[in-house]
């Protein structure tokens, strides 16, 4: 496991909504069935294939300390034991006589399942899914030995010094840390019940906080019929955001640091800012997509003032679109003796952003063109599309997706410019260094050397 309307007549299928249609943007067409619960088809006849995917506004942004990491427990409890399957062992042998790939993946704002298999498997495939995510029976002994395997993620990641270094920052930028901590926390795992499994599922399991999305073969009038045979009887329930609001991140009061020693043979320097909440400020979240690019260019004035000058080995800067506030990374990799110097240029680079020189008007135009192929390119493999889709579905809404290609050609310097006064230039942040004993020890780096 793992842990970013359209209109047809349907009427006489007994949906709910009047219609679906699918553009060239946006080539997937989408109903909702009475319950709430949206389905999504993306018709793709390249390959003999369907993608089945439920995907569930869920994630750690849902989740208070108490429940921290039960999102990314109940993902893998999802592939265990339901009112028809009767353990893990029945689980792995149905998916066998499906011919179906699985698995699922959890971050800070959905959860999604998804089963690969032959597109004559799709009414049985997608009976199997229904009763993953309506039935699930959390058996105490599946729990414990799930439990165990969630904690060997952790032991993976902590293994890792890049992690170590993004979870030093991360527990500094967040005011309500658990939101934005879809791993969790050991001791929450472990002392996990199905009592909270269950809370989980009421809460957040229900139709009107789902999407059933089919990628593939197949064609979206059979899709939506089936659908609302399998899924119509799924009784609606209150919305989970009006009775469980999520909390707004308090913005940050200071600029702050942090030093993480680890065994490395390099140093790297992440900086965190909180970025545009999605839903709040469009505009820049479209402007934060064109300029990361222009920045990762070789041709770019960043990487040349910072790489091929050598004093970074390597250097980025990116968002995250989240509707409760993404957050802006820039990340700098270089020698040990030079960590001071990268974070010296990185910040003299920053005040360079709105120059009127730092990009080009080609660059900015390129930008926009290379993104739109990417996001095209995208849509070209069905089952990793359908992941693509239900990721802004979870996150903004479809609507934000299906005019994403417009707002991405809209994007000026101007609003560019907005972006990083907003959100970059002055404003508080975060600073955490990876370094080893020596490099702290020669640099004299202790916790506030990093924001003089």
């Amino acid at each position: 496991m793992k842990t970013r309307i359209f209109w047809v007549l349907l009427l006489l299928l007994g949906l709910a909504a009047p219609a679906a249609t699918q553009t060239p943007e946006a080539p997937f067409q989408v109903t909702t069935l009475q319950n709430g619960m949206d389905i999504i088809v993306i018709e793709n006849h390249t390959v003999p294939l369907v993608t089945i995917e439920i995907a569930a506004r869920n994630g750690s942004f849902t989740e208070s300390p108490e429940y921290d990491g039960l999102s990314h427990l109940y993902e893998h409890m999802f592939f265990k034991a339901n009112k028809q399957i009767p353990n893990q062992e029945a689980y792995l042998a149905r998916t066998r006589e499906l011919g179906m790939v699985f698995n699922g993946t959890t971050s800070e704002e959905r959860v999604d399942y998804f089963f690969t298999l032959h597109k004559d498997s799709l009414r049985p495939g997608m009976v199997f899914m229904k009763n993953a995510i309506r039935y699930p029976l959390f058996l105490p002994e599946e729990m414990q030995r799930e439990n165990q395997v969630v904690i060997g993620e952790f032991d993976r990641n902590e293994a890792s010094p890049y992690y170590n270094v993004y979870r030093a920052l991360e527990k500094k930028l967040w005011y309500y840390y658990s939101r934005k901590n879809p791993l969790g926390q050991r001791d929450v795992i472990l002392s996990a019940t199905p009592e909270k499994m269950r809370t989980i599922q009421h809460r957040y399991y229900v139709p009107n906080n789902c999407a059933l999305l089919i990628a593939g073969d197949v064609q979206a009038d059979r899709v939506f019929s089936m659908a609302k045979q399998l899924y119509g009887d799924w009784q609606r329930s209150p919305d989970p955001f009006q009775e469980y609001p999520v909390p707004a991140q308090p913005p940050l009061n200071a600029t702050t640091d942090t030093v993480v020693v680890q065994p490395v043979n390099v140093s790297m320097l992440m900086i965190g800012w909180h970025g545009p909440k999605a839903l709040d400020d469009v505009k820049s979240t479209f402007a934060a997509d064109v300029f990361s690019f222009i920045l990762g260019q070789k041709t770019s004035q960043f990487q040349k003032n910072l790489v091929d000058s050598g004093i970074a080995l390597q250097a980025d800067l990116s968002y995250y679109t989240q509707q409760h506030t993404g957050p802006i990374m820039a990340t700098l990799v270089s020698t040990p003796g030079n960590v001071l110097k990268a974070k010296q240029a990185f910040m003299d680079e920053l005040t360079r952003f709105t120059d009127p020189d730092y990009f080009s008007d080609e660059q900015l135009e390129t930008a926009k063109t290379l993104l739109e192929v990417d996001a095209i390119y995208n849509q070209e493999k069905a089952s990793d599309y359908v992941s693509t889709v239900s990721f802004w579905w979870a996150v903004t809404g479809l609507d934000y997706y299906r005019d994403y290609f417009t707002n991405l050609r809209a994007v000026t310097r101007q609003d560019i410019v907005n972006y990083v006064n907003r959100y970059l230039i002055g404003k508080p942040h975060v600073i955490a260094a990876l370094v080893n004993t020596k490099t702290k020890q020669q640099l004299q780096l202790t916790e506030g050397s990093l924001v003089k």
